[in-house]
């Protein structure tokens, strides 16, 4: 009698629960550098071990099935079993680098001209920084930790919180032209709104918080980043409305002025959430103490 356990394929397993996660066949095989093809074979052959299908699959949605959420739940926990006993067994170097996933334009507008006092304070280790530019930071991948915006507040993960959003309106001292800001939403009318996202979203909140009833029509300048919207306003083209962090040095030198209006909180947070690799990485500590020590600063300053 052969009792040899069969057991089905670790990448497989590790296909289905980014699958899961994701709700999408192409973002899973890019997070795991894999062809879709190569996911939806893993996938089914997962199929034709448990005979029986794991994912709902429509034109609209990826949704795992019963038996589907079965294996699910039992891979992830493996998974996550395999990931603490390679951190327990081979704790990471203290010459690999601290890496960090975040907001491109965050990136570009506060931490990069910070970076420096990280390591006037920290000689001995090194950062690696990789940005995204859409509006979300996926949190899959080998970061050790990732600066994410969530628009409705902290949730139940163990969060460094870093600043709440608050939207404000900026442009350059003078516009094109030689127009000075406008002062009023009546004046705003004959300047281009900058959008640093296609949909609009930050102007829509901040506009509707005046509580103005009086019908306006708008120019807009449209952007996929708000690193280029604020450049866009500092070059006089418009009028641009962005998070009081990214426009906080632009603001000190002068490069940017606040025309009218008062900063909106919108209730979302940007926070700071580690991976377990972070939490056990030789760096942990000083990175942790060293976002905390620049938002204090950066907060105070205004």
């Amino acid at each position: 009698m052969d009792n040899t356990l069969r057991l089905p394929s670790l990448q497989a397993l590790q296909a289905l629960v980014r699958v899961a996660d994701t709700s999408n066949f192409t973002e899973a095989a890019r997070q795991l550098h894999l062809t879709q093809s190569a996911i939806s074979r893993q996938v089914q052959q997962l199929e034709e071990y448990y005979q029986t299908a794991l994912f709902e699959r429509t034109s609209r949605k990826v949704a795992l099935t019963a038996h589907g959420r079965e294996v699910y739940d039992v891979a992830q926990a493996m998974l996550r079993t395999l990931r603490d006993l390679e951190q327990r067994l081979a704790p990471p170097s203290q010459d690999r680098p601290f890496r960090i996933r975040i907001f491109v334009s965050l990136a570009v507008r506060w931490l990069l001209p910070r970076l420096s006092s990280f390591y006037a304070i920290n000689p001995g280790l090194c950062l690696s920084i990789e940005t995204v530019s859409g509006e979300r930071v996926d949190t899959g991948g080998d970061c050790d930790a990732y600066v994410l915006y969530l628009p409705e507040g902290l949730d139940e993960r163990p969060l460094t919180p870093l600043f709440d959003e608050y939207l404000i309106p900026v442009c350059a001292p003078q516009l094109s032209g030689g127009h000075a800001p406008p002062r009023s939403l009546d004046a705003l009318a004959g300047h281009a709104l900058i959008h640093g996202s296609t949909g609009r979203h930050e102007w829509t909140l901040w506009l509707q918080a005046q509580q103005d009833q009086a019908e306006r029509s708008f120019k807009h300048l449209l952007f996929n980043l708000d690193d280029l919207a604020l450049d866009a306003a500092a070059r006089g083209l418009g009028v641009a409305m962005t998070d009081r962090m990214l426009a906080h040095d632009a603001l000190v030198r002068g490069d940017l002025v606040l025309p009218f209006g008062q900063a909106l909180r919108t209730g979302g947070v940007y926070a700071l959430w580690l991976r377990d690799s972070g939490v056990t990485h030789p760096a942990c500590k000083a990175v942790l103490s060293w976002f905390e020590e620049q938002v204090e600063q950066t907060t105070s300053a205004r």
